[in-house]
């Protein structure tokens, strides 16, 4: 119930309308929607605005579309890594705000999973170059913020970039955030936003993780993106905060005294895990002065996992996994953790949950726990045990969130 309704409140429509309603449009309408949640946005603004829309274009994940929308076409690309249907998706948004002029008016509805739904190479970088840079990218263990700070200088469209190819109209963006910070440049890499970056940042990032990147990639990295733009009016509709906030309401409603402890979460997923499990056991133990039973400890934010091994999993399942053994035999301790979009990593499953007896069916299963976390095998552990999270494309996207429930 809790991880249901929670996602039921953060779904973008209503804080779509909210920014749309009472809002006059004179002008032509166009709207291009991108990321995790862009069928939802665009849906909403299709109700609202009508036959107002000249064109319309949705650019989303494999999966998340959900039927087709009057006056829209839909293009379904690759997430986390950008594929041919990500530059075909982008090229019609292109072709579309390059045509438009000061009577004209772009809505942009953005959300996460648009940096690789979201992409034209800069020339002389091709679709392989970003492929293989986030691909280390994702490996290494950097975090979405690095990441993009990466990304935006190797794209035509990314870091404010997208708003110059819309110039003379003027755009009305709409951001679902999905960035632990915040941050509006680096939510889906910022193609609408100045980018605060610099190149002096994205050196730094090469180094901290030693990253061997190709001659011509690095003289890219080192040209600096646009640094002011002024046809843009940017709302932010949502985050983890809110997550958070809708997790604890509906922990409270099942008799939990919730307690959010960060809605920055960023650290590695298996460390992560050894955290929430190691506050569980403090509770049930009688160790903590303010955290008694029956409670709900709350983390949002967005951790990290840097592969090493070749098994299948997301940082929600490879957390979970992790805190199964600090909790071994504990009774009535629930640890839980699911993306807000219902996909993690290059799985179905939304995240996983585990109890006090996870291990040991485990152990039951012939299942080396060691292991399976050396190999980033987490998918196919928590499967066996029932202990995956299976949502389906939820709509929204707006981080993640980490729950231990105590009794």
């Amino acid at each position: 119930m809790i991880i249901k309704s929670s996602i039921e409140d953060v779904l973008p429509d209503k804080a779509v309308a909210t920014v749309l309603l009472n809002r006059k449009f004179t002008k032509n309408v166009y709207v291009i929607a991108v990321g995790k949640a862009a069928w939802v946005m665009a849906k909403t603004v299709k109700d609202l605005l009508g036959s107002r829309i000249k064109k319309g274009l949705i650019i989303t994940k494999y999966g998340h579309a959900k039927g087709e929308i009057e006056g829209f076409e839909i293009v379904e690309a690759g997430h986390p890594v950008p594929d041919v249907n990500s530059l075909a998706g982008t090229q019609k948004a292109v072709d579309i705000v390059r045509k438009l002029g000061e009577e004209d008016e772009v809505i942009f509805l953005l959300s996460g999973g648009g940096s690789s739904l979201f992409e034209k190479p800069v020339s002389g970088v091709t679709l392989a170059d970003i492929q293989e840079v986030t691909g280390k990218l994702l490996k290494c263990g950097a975090d979405i913020t690095e990441i993009n700070t990466i990304r935006k200088r190797l794209s035509d469209v990314k870091g404010g970039k997208f708003a110059g190819h819309c110039a003379p109209a003027k755009v009305l963006s709409i951001v679902l955030s999905d960035v632990v910070n915040g941050k509006l440049d680096m939510i889906a890499s910022g193609p609408a936003y100045q980018d605060t970056s610099t190149c002096r940042d994205v050196f730094h990032i090469i180094k901290k993780y030693d990253l061997v990147l190709d001659k011509h990639i690095l003289e890219i990295l080192n040209k600096e993106t646009p640094k002011k733009i002024n046809n843009v009016e940017t709302h932010v509709t949502g985050s983890v905060r809110d997550f958070c906030t809708a997790v604890a309401k509906h922990a409270k409603r099942l008799g939990y005294e919730p307690y959010t402890i960060s809605v920055t979460l960023d650290c590695e997923a298996r460390e992560a895990g050894k955290f929430m499990a190691s506050i569980a056991r403090t509770v049930k133990e009688g160790g903590s002065y303010i955290l008694k039973p029956p409670c709900a400890i709350i983390a949002g934010g967005e951790t990290v996992v840097t592969v090493k091994g070749k098994g299948l999993g997301g940082r929600n399942q490879e957390l979970a996994l992790s805190a199964a053994i600090g909790i071994k035999d504990l009774d009535n301790v629930v640890i839980f953790s699911i993306s807000s979009d219902g996909t993690d990593g290059p799985t179905d499953a939304d995240g996983g949950i585990v109890d006090g007896n996870t291990m040991n069916l485990l152990e039951h299963c012939g299942i080396d726990y060691e292991k399976t976390l050396k190999e980033n095998d987490s998918f196919h552990a928590l499967e066996k045990v029932e202990g995956l999270v299976i949502t389906g494309s939820t709509g929204t996207n707006v981080n993640d969130v980490t729950v231990v429930l105590c009794k």
